[in-house]
């Protein structure tokens, strides 16, 4: 009787789960995803909490700013605060959307600092109002 030797070759790679647990998966392992670096400004948030309740208000899923606060937990004030950006130009808002990420220190534009710019309802305007905003926070 003979015998005869039988081996696999396998790549394996573990991975850890929920609570912990580690799985052993066939074949290798992904490459970590990178970390981006930086984070997002504070004003890009809000732009996008802002459309965002936009589109609430449109669909009407919330009915009005105050239901919106009520489950925000903060005041009407601040959501109309954060509505008004809804009001700049659309370039200015993508401008916003996009800002690069804040590497260390402070954002280079402040809420408050756009808040001015939002209530002034002529988009041209604000297109001029943003620009001295924007060069001289060196935002491009």
């Amino acid at each position: 009787m003979t015998t005869s030797s039988l081996s696999v070759r396998c790549a394996v790679h573990f991975q850890r789960k929920r609570f912990g647990r580690k799985e052993m998966t066939v074949g290798l392992a992904l490459a970590p995803a990178s970390i981006p670096v930086g984070r997002i400004p504070r004003i890009s948030r809000l732009m996008a909490l802002a459309i965002r309740f936009e589109n609430l208000l449109a669909t009407g899923a919330v009915t009005d700013y105050a239901e919106l606060a009520r489950l925000g937990h903060v005041t009407r004030a601040r959501v109309t605060q954060i509505v008004n950006l809804a009001f700049l130009a659309p370039d200015i808002q993508e401008a916003l959307l996009f800002l690069p990420p804040v590497k260390k220190g402070r954002d280079p534009v402040k809420e408050w600092q756009v808040r001015p710019i939002a209530a002034e309802p002529d988009w041209r305007r604000q297109r001029r109002q943003w620009q001295v905003l924007a060069n001289s926070a060196t935002v491009r």
